[in-house]
């Protein structure tokens, strides 16, 4: 049996881990002084104690990050914040521009520094694309290779390893779709949840507010189909006709440009589809000339007919569990046609079906592996270490789909409760390192009854008036335009959009975020739009906020105004603070916000100075742009090199 091959397929999908990666710490690079610096809203030096007398190994273990190596470098923990930062931008565009850097010490170095910004990162770095990049970029250890070879031969155990990245894009996509119905949220169950979703989410797109404008039956129609994308396609990953797995990676693809085009997530759509191409093999990107004999001709058309007859069935179950109809007025009408009880019945079966897939699909994978390395493997010795080498990874990939069914199988209580205590215990010990996780995105639909935003207020004077501060990207002047920010992720703005859905008192970072306001902190204003502050020559005396609910403008007054946005105030979110607010200063304090002990020393002056010199350059750039624009000289680079390589063969 020859298995499919995938390095070109693989060498793909890690470079574009490596964009992925580019885009993620170029991002936290830009927001590190605002965010996590000694005068930043949640400063790291407040979660690593350079002074500490412990042994290296002891700090590690209490919070195990390359920042303790910052008094070896001379540097305190925000300008080694930096350094780490720069030392992944640097990795991840080689690996960007050259395949040489695709290797595994690389993915290594990229893995281990992510994983140590994420270690400090507290609520600003608390989300699941945070989580999947590091699950994602811990396989890439595995599926690439080690070292560079020129030869493009295919290794036995890359089908194995490969398969690693479907079974993760699988628990992604199959648990975003359960977790909607499962919470019991009555607008997912009632359909309506696009009919909100556009208005409500973090920081919508220019076409978000179309999008919400669409007729009511098409949005409910669209929760139709992103719920049979997420919930019964994942299941085709794994089936064995090439074509029908090709379909479902269009379906994945297309759901993920839709989100992309209409909400700013970041690089997290983005990441979904680098790892969508794990559906596909090197076939799909280069035919190989055989000849087309009459039994190639009817194998063809019998899978053209396997897949449209699997298609033709997930649109009939489509067409009877949504009650899809068609109206007099030529419109489609749909509602969900199974109760919670029954859908919490049929759960607990896919699950179990889902394990034995994933099993016997792996199964497959690895009998074909070790087949291919004894038969194809000329050589006794080279049998025996490509033999060896394939086991290896088989195990490894074993081990993960056994740890991922922790994960997996909480998606149903009474299914949990079926899985080994010792599988239990051993996914407990590694969770801290993120090799597996738990996912599921829009749980419960916010913004019901409109979207609510936190609006800070300053003033000079205690009976006002108040001037509002304006954020780069998240809504507030209801005339601003909606932003195209993606990949870069505004890390306050997203936390503003979360702070609205609560109270202050569950957002302590908020008191902080005053304070520094207060004494008009340019490094956190940096983080804001400092075009429009109102107290761009002294900081304001008085620091308030409120609450507003905000709804799109109607579309029958796109004419009569250029407002994309209505408002009504709701109430006081946080009371009146001033720089000398003895709580505030004090709750500050014990947050370890503001620390009466001196940080450590930067001893490396040239290396300051370099440091100082890049983050000057970096900051004269509008950040989105600052990211297409390291991209596009990524491309440049690519480009030239290739176009360089065919000059020298002529």
């Amino acid at each position: 049996m020859i298995m499919a091959q995938v390095r070109y397929t693989r060498n793909l999908f890690l470079r574009g881990i490596c964009i992925i990666y580019l885009f993620a710490f170029l991002s936290f690079y830009i927001q590190i002084p605002g965010l996590y610096g000694d005068n930043g809203i949640l400063p790291a030096k407040g979660q690593i104690d350079l002074k500490a007398r412990a042994t290296l190994s002891n700090k590690l273990k209490q919070k195990p990050t390359l920042l303790w190596f910052a008094p070896y470098l001379g540097l305190n923990v925000e300008y080694m914040l930096d350094v780490l930062s720069l030392l992944g931008i640097v990795l991840s565009f080689a690996g960007f521009v050259s395949q040489k850097f695709c290797i595994v010490p690389v993915f290594a170095g990229l893995w281990s520094l992510y994983y140590s910004l994420y270690q400090i990162g507290q609520t600003f770095m608390w989300f699941q694309w945070d989580i999947l990049l590091l699950e994602a970029g811990f396989l890439c250890m595995l599926v690439a290779p080690f070292w560079y070879r020129r030869k493009k031969l295919s290794t036995s155990s890359d089908s194995v390893t490969f398969w690693s990245v479907r079974w993760l894009l699988f628990r992604l996509m199959f648990s975003s779709g359960v977790v909607k119905l499962t919470s019991g949220c009555p607008v997912w169950w009632k359909l309506d949840a696009l009919n909100i979703h556009f208005e409500s989410q973090c920081i919508p797109t220019a076409l978000a507010w179309y999008a919400h404008h669409l007729p009511t039956w098409f949005l409910r129609l669209s929760t139709v189909g992103a719920n049979v994308i997420e919930l019964a396609v994942p299941f085709l990953f794994f089936f064995p006709n090439k074509k029908v797995r090709l379909v479902a990676f269009y379906l994945q693809v297309f759901l993920q440009v839709c989100i992309i085009a209409t909400g700013n997530y970041n690089f997290f759509n983005f990441l979904t589809i680098c790892l969508c191409v794990s559906l596909l093999d090197d076939q799909f990107f280069y035919k190989r000339k055989s000849k087309i004999d009459t039994k190639s001709r009817v194998l063809n058309h019998l899978s053209t007919l396997v897949n449209i007859l699997v298609y033709g069935g997930v649109l009939y179950g489509t067409y009877i569990y949504y009650d899809l109809k068609l109206t007099e007025n030529w419109t489609i009408e749909s509602n969900i046609a199974f109760t919670q009880e029954q859908f919490d019945h049929v759960l607990y079966r896919a699950l179990a079906f889902s394990t034995y897939v994933g099993a016997s699909s792996l199964g497959i994978a690895v009998i074909d592996a070790l087949s291919d390395s004894t038969i194809f493997t000329k050589g006794i010795r080279n049998k025996i270490t490509t033999t060896l080498i394939t086991v290896f990874y088989s195990v490894a990939i074993w081990l993960i789909f056994v740890l991922s069914l922790v994960p997996l199988s909480s998606l149903h209580s009474s299914y949990n409760a079926t899985v080994n205590n010792e599988i239990k215990q051993m996914y407990e010990k590694v969770n801290h390192l993120h090799i597996v996780n738990s996912y599921g995105l829009f749980r419960r639909m916010t913004g019901v009854d409109g979207r609510p935003e936190v609006i800070i207020e300053g003033s000079d004077d205690i009976d006002g008036p108040w001037k509002e501060y304006e954020f780069l990207y998240k809504p507030g002047n209801v005339n601003n335009s909606l932003p195209f920010v993606a990949p870069h992720q505004p890390r306050l703005d997203w936390q503003m959009w979360f702070a609205a859905l609560g109270t202050y008192h569950q957002n302590p970072w908020l008191m902080s975020l005053a304070y520094r306001l207060l004494n008009g902190q340019p490094e956190v204003l940096a983080l804001m739009n400092t075009v429009e502050n109102p107290f761009r020559n002294r900081p304001p005396k008085y620091i308030k906020a409120s609450l507003f609910i905000y709804h799109y403008t109607p579309w029958s007054q796109t004419h009569n105004t250029h407002a994309w946005w209505t408002r009504e105030k709701v109430k006081e979110y946080f009371p009146i603070f001033t720089q000398d607010h003895h709580p505030l200063i004090e709750y500050l304090a014990k947050m370890k916000i503001l620390n009466e002990k001196s940080s450590f020393k930067v001893t490396n002056e040239p290396l300051k100075l370099i440091l100082n010199s890049l983050r000057s350059l970096a900051s004269k750039m509008e950040a989105s742009l600052f990211l297409w624009s390291v991209f596009t000289a990524g491309w440049v680079i690519i480009v030239t090199s290739f176009n360089s390589s065919v000059s020298k063969k002529k």
